[in-house]
């Protein structure tokens, strides 16, 4: 491995590295009694390949190493290549794992295969024959057995007698048994499909039936020869996957119980847990304008209703809820005008302004939950009934974590880096004081030279990137935006993030580069969230043009007559959008892997915003670019990936023959194999490179000489 070190080597840093995700702690897991933490990290900042270690006070430990276990036969299961796209998960070898409640085993699946390990490195890893390559195995709560699942059917192992049972199998090819719908786990946070009971004696498993959901097919035009993978997409407007939930007995007795609910009224089953007091699940309506939270009676399934929420626009899902503390108060989120609070037995218990991101666990009647009350930062927060509300973390950043038997792990990444700390507990004797998580990830070459501005009436939280070799007044600067501006995630952080090395790095390449999380980005709350309601592109965009105005009256350099703009996704929509509906104000557009036809998006993450596109079809073409391309004036490159499963290829070549049907000039670069998120080192490398030539000839700006 080669040391990088100049600035005009970080594209191959950027690559190589994963975006920097290389060598950082994922899947953290603090052990009960808190002096121990288990976690999956690859071995260098250029290693893909992920390990599982422990770490307590005498060090660190390898407790799995993929190198060492693979099989050279072994392969991973397509369903679990679908469930790691959905994830996000760009590694390989060890990519998660999942422990029984004490943490004295854990269950990981490599390659197809099951196996389980000691956190205390007593004993090597063990493989476990199955019945087919493994997805998703977890341990019961008690650490007896393991289910998992295969060929769509769930499975559970009995680890002492080696007993393999089948819990439940699929009636056709088009049901599976305890595995997430391509919405849930694409726009629900659920990525989960089945469920243990506390005592670990029976399981809550979905049943996903794909039946009435239309046929895509992705196919790899590289690649003539491989066939087109077939995949069920539910496009906005059509069928949803019929999903249902179901008790299972883990003895294999058959023994099988139907949750009952009004799945017609109710068909998005959001969010599941079994916790002391029985299964608790939450359910949606198609029109995502109500969300119940249910109980079930675990003998004959029948439910009942604990909790209703409604909103004339969307119910916001919000990660780790529904909840109970161990008094059985239901742990939720309540909006209220401008603020998302937790709510505890019916009260909100946090203060206005505060806006509620996640619940992390529930520990008796405490609550351990991120929130931020500014946008910039989220930071780390306990509510108990005694304390109220308490911030845990200090410092601008983003800080989330665990608690467990009085320690704290501290997860932060600040400006300065990523730090992951675990805190005994105040005043514990001979705790041998904090352990600190090793993290392995690289530095980049450039380091964000961030100014922070609030732009117009809306405050837009905005940053300024600058050439570190630039000087007030040596010259105009070509400007570069380079948005997300959607309501998936926020850019504009207090945090050493890839994004702000990335803006850096066009900055050193001669641009000034303008990033803005404008309204409709989250963590400002509900009212900035639901100001994109059936325009998700006007508004992001008009703040996008207050950013650049702000910037330019920051920073006199700012050359407002060469404008660029830049986006993926959600940005990559609104890039495109810049230049056909503002090129008074935008001269040139990159817009990657964006949602230009908006009914070819799937059902629950479209209609949260625009509605069903039979009700309101207005809607999809005001946000739809290629109603407007014959506007085009202005150079446009559109990048897709052609193994898109997600925002599929089609988007852009619809793009593309409005705009050759216009007559108007536009370039389309496809990456061959590339999915949402392209990671082949070559194509990423390469991928960065491509795009400031192009900026550089739209906007007549020569390359800054070498010094």
């Amino acid at each position: 491995m080669d040391t990088i070190t100049d600035h005009r080597d970080f594209p191959r840093q950027f690559a190589r590295t994963q975006r920097f995700s290389l060598g950082v702690p994922q899947a953290l897991t603090l052990s009960p009694d808190g002096s121990s933490v288990l976690y999956v990290r690859t071995r260098g900042p250029e290693d893909r390949a992920g390990c599982l270690w422990r770490l307590d006070a005498d060090g660190e430990r390898l407790l799995a190493d993929p190198a060492a276990l693979a099989d050279p036969g072994g392969e991973v299961p397509p369903e679990e290549l679908v469930r790691r796209e959905r994830a996000r998960q760009r590694t390989t070898g060890i990519v998660g794992y999942a422990a029984d409640r004490a943490v004295r085993l854990v269950a990981f699946a490599l390659d197809g295969a099951l196996w389980t390990a000691d956190p205390a490195g007593l004993r090597p890893p063990r493989r476990h024959p199955t019945a087919g390559p493994v997805i998703d195995p977890r341990p019961d709560p008690t650490g007896r057995r393991v289910a998992y699942v295969t060929g769509g059917a769930l499975h559970v192992r009995d680890l002492a007698t080696g007993a393999d049972r089948v819990l439940a199998a699929p009636e056709s090819g088009e049901v599976a048994y305890g595995l997430a719908e391509h919405v849930a786990a694409e726009s629900m946070h659920r990525h989960r499909g089945y469920w243990w009971a506390p005592d670990g004696e029976r399981l809550l498993a979905a049943r996903v039936d794909t039946a009435p959901v239309a046929r895509w097919w992705i196919a790899d035009p590289a690649d003539p020869a491989h066939p087109p993978r077939e995949t069920a997409y539910p496009a906005a407007g059509t069928a949803n996957a019929e999903v249902s939930l179901h008790l299972l007995d883990a003895d294999g007795s058959g023994r099988r119980t139907e949750v009952v609910w009004d799945r017609a009224g109710f068909e998005y089953l959001t969010a599941v847990s079994w916790d002391a007091h029985g299964p608790l699940l939450s359910v949606q309506s198609r029109d995502q304008g109500t969300v119940r939270v249910l109980t079930a009676d675990p003998a004959t399934g029948a439910t009942r209703l604990l909790h209703e929420q409604r909103d004339p626009k969307w119910v916001e899902l919000v990660p780790g809820t529904p909840a109970r503390t161990a008094s059985g108060a239901l742990v939720h989120t309540e909006d209220a005008g401008g603020t998302r609070f937790l709510a505890v037995g019916g009260a909100p218990v946090t203060p206005e302004g505060l806006q509620v991101c996640e619940v992390l666990s529930v520990d008796g009647e405490s609550v351990l939950f991120t929130a931020c009350d500014e946008p910039t930062e989220e930071h780390l927060w306990s509510y108990g009934p005694e304390e109220g509300a308490v911030r845990l973390s200090e410092g601008p950043g983003l800080h989330t974590g665990q608690r467990a038997g009085g320690a704290l792990l501290l997860s932060s990444l600040t400006e300065g880096g990523r730090d992951i700390r675990v805190l005994p507990p105040a005043g514990a004797a001979g705790s041998g004081g904090e352990l600190r998580v090793p993290c392995l990830a690289a530095r980049p070459v450039v380091t964000p030279r961030v100014t922070w501005l609030r732009a117009g009436e809306h405050a837009v939280r905005t940053a300024l990137l600058l050439p570190s070799w630039h000087r007030p007044g040596s010259g105009p600067l070509p400007v570069l935006l380079a948005p997300y501006g959607g309501p998936a995630l926020r850019l504009v952080v207090r945090a050493a993030t890839w994004p702000l090395a990335e803006a850096q790095w066009f900055a050193e390449e001669g641009f000034a580069v303008v990033v803005a999380d404008g309204r409709g980005t989250p963590g400002r709350g509900p009212r900035w969230d639901k100001s994109v309601y059936k325009d998700t592109l006007e508004v992001p965009l008009a703040d996008q043009v207050t950013a650049l105005h702000a910037a330019a009256a920051h920073c006199p350099d700012l050359d407002l007559g060469r404008v660029a703009i830049r986006g993926w996704s959600f940005g990559g929509s609104l890039a495109a959008m810049a230049v056909l509906r503002r090129p008074d104000v935008f001269h040139a557009a990159i817009s990657g892997a964006a949602p230009s036809d908006q009914r070819l998006y799937d059902t629950h993450w479209r209609e949260r915003f625009l509605g069903h596109p039979d009700d309101d079809p207005e809607a999809y073409d005001r946000c739809s670019p290629i109603t407007s391309a014959a506007a085009l004036e202005r150079p446009l490159l559109l990048v897709h990936g052609l193994a898109d499963d997600n925002v599929v290829a089609a988007h852009t070549l619809r793009l593309s023959e409005a705009l050759l049907a216009a007559g108007r000039y536009h370039q389309v670069l496809p990456l061959s194999h590339a999915t949402h998120g392209p990671s082949d080192p070559v194509v990423v490398e390469g991928l960065l490179r491509h795009q400031v030539k192009f900026l550089r000839d739209a906007l007549n700006t020569a390359p800054r000489a070498a010094v």
